[in-house]
């Protein structure tokens, strides 16, 4: 069985909303690759991320803002022969998408990148407090590229 690609819009954006988390892959001035698992929030084409102002990701991504965020769902293991290890093989989900990080430094751009985020995980509608909003990073993630594979479906 051969993976597919998917093209169709509709098909990427319920891939990435059945997910409860995605992983960001960056490098380092070093050259050295880093990958954090994060939550998130997504519309429009462009993924949104919160941290703590400081720390290594920020730092790499100050100086190297590109990156790669996988989100991936639906596994289910599957066999041609379930007495042959090499018959065994995955089902998946998977979209990649790749971008430049853009930070929101503005209080009504973190309160909708935070809107959005928190839309992911509960229809509720939330207040943030100004302390809270001064020491939050919210960035976003417009896709440049996105590709989307599906394996077994």
């Amino acid at each position: 069985m051969k993976h597919r690609t998917l093209t169709n819009t509709a098909e990427i954006e319920e891939i990435i909303r059945k997910c409860q988390a995605c992983h960001v892959a960056m490098t380092g001035g070093d050259g050295k690759p880093y990958l954090v698992t994060m939550n998130f929030g997504y519309r429009d084409g462009t993924v949104y991320l919160h941290s703590s102002q400081a720390g290594r990701k920020i730092d790499i991504l100050k100086n190297h803002p590109e990156v790669c965020i996988g989100f991936s769902t639906d596994y289910e293991l599957r066999s041609q022969s379930a007495d042959v290890a090499c018959s065994y093989s995955m089902k998946y989900r998977s979209v990649v998408i790749s971008g430049k990080v853009e930070f929101i430094s503005d209080e009504p751009g973190k309160i909708r990148a935070l809107d959005i985020v928190m839309s992911n995980y509960s229809p509720r509608k939330f207040l943030y407090n100004p302390p809270s909003l001064k020491e939050v990073c919210c960035w976003k993630v417009k896709a440049e590229k996105i590709e989307c594979r599906v394996y077994g479906y």
